[in-house]
């Protein structure tokens, strides 16, 4: 058989997957499907949700990013990141010090997004040539205000937070610093990794200001673009509502060192690791409250398509539409 890529598993593959689970407990509001990143559970009038997913493109502060991507998943169903578990398996020549390194940014970023570290495990595994991690977020949230992408229906608008490209051009910067030192200039490589923190790579705050300016209603689905960028994160949004998407390159804002970066290595901006962005999916009535309360935080946003009822993503460019890419694996892989 083909062996697989790097990254995610194919879409089809994980379908199948996918559809071998069978979850009676009425309780369960969303189970494992293409798309979501949370499961939400009901308990009495406020329903738990919960991300699991692991950090493994880079070492570098690996415990405050690993929460980071956990707590955008939670934020982007409407809930709020309240507790935390963490599996780090530390690579085999990892001292004291890394050790006491990850559980430091743990805390540290569980204080940012306003979690409590409640468990999880740590160990040195064998053979393991560098440390990764995975963690699980747990928030909660009013059973009338959770947001799953169910809702989603033809005629809606996309918004866009911040710009395409963040995680995945500071990434860049970082891993592959000595390659780039000959063509980019050292503040300019600075400037990039730390995009990570300026910015930001966190969406909560994204999420829990757009999900109060739109009311009970307003938005219909929210999606943080991780690995596969933004182009994926659209199909995945389109694909969980059984809709299609287009929306219009020139509108989905790229920064100038994302381009450049991209350029050196070939590779697509729209198809790099972009945590820090939010897609959100509103009522075209409250785009406008959720794009001006946006900015108003100091959050970019801008409408940059629509939902549409029939399947298929495209992008509109030069008074034409092509077949928006979808990247199973993530455009970082071929140089990573």
């Amino acid at each position: 058989m083909t062996p697989l890529s790097v990254g995610k598993l194919p879409h089809e593959l994980l379908r199948k997957q996918l559809a071998k689970i069978k979850v009676d407990d009425t309780r369960v509001l969303v189970a494992s499907r293409v798309g979501e990143d949370c499961a939400v559970i009901k308990s009495g009038g406020r329903c738990l949700v919960t991300s699991t997913d692991p950090v493994t493109f880079t070492a570098e502060r690996i415990g405050w990013y690993t929460v980071h991507v956990n707590a955008n998943d939670v934020a982007a169903m409407g809930a709020r990141p309240m507790y935390f578990l963490a599996t780090v398996l530390l690579a085999d020549a990892a001292d004291e010090a890394e050790a006491d390194e990850v559980f430091d940014d743990v805390l540290d970023a569980c204080n940012e997004v306003g979690a409590t570290l409640v468990g999880g495990h740590i160990e040195v595994t064998a053979e393991l040539p560098r440390t990764i991690m995975a963690g699980t977020m747990l928030g909660e949230v009013e059973s009338d205000r959770v947001i799953t992408k169910d809702g989603i229906r033809g005629g809606e608008d996309i918004i866009l937070t911040k710009c395409a490209g963040l995680e995945g051009t500071a990434i860049l910067a970082t891993e592959k610093r000595e390659e780039l030192s000959g063509q980019i200039g050292p503040e300019a490589l600075d400037r990039a990794a730390k995009l990570i923190y300026d910015p930001g790579i966190s969406v909560v705050k994204d999420a829990l200001t757009a999900c109060e300016a739109a009311g009970k209603g307003g938005i219909h689905g929210m999606h943080d673009p991780t690995e596969g960028g933004v182009a994926t994160a659209i199909h995945e949004l389109a694909d969980a509502a059984g809709c299609g998407a287009v929306v219009d390159y020139d509108k989905i804002p790229i920064r100038d060192d994302t381009r450049l970066l991209c350029k050196v290595f070939g590779l697509d901006p729209l198809g790099i690791i972009s945590s820090g962005a939010l897609l959100i999916a509103s009522e075209s009535q409250a785009t406008g409250n959720i794009t001006r309360a946006l900015l108003a935080a100091g959050i970019p946003a801008v409408k940059v398509g629509a939902i549409r009822p029939e399947r298929g993503v495209g992008f509109l460019k030069d008074g034409h539409e092509f077949a928006l890419p979808r990247y199973d694996s993530d455009e970082l892989a071929r140089v990573l």
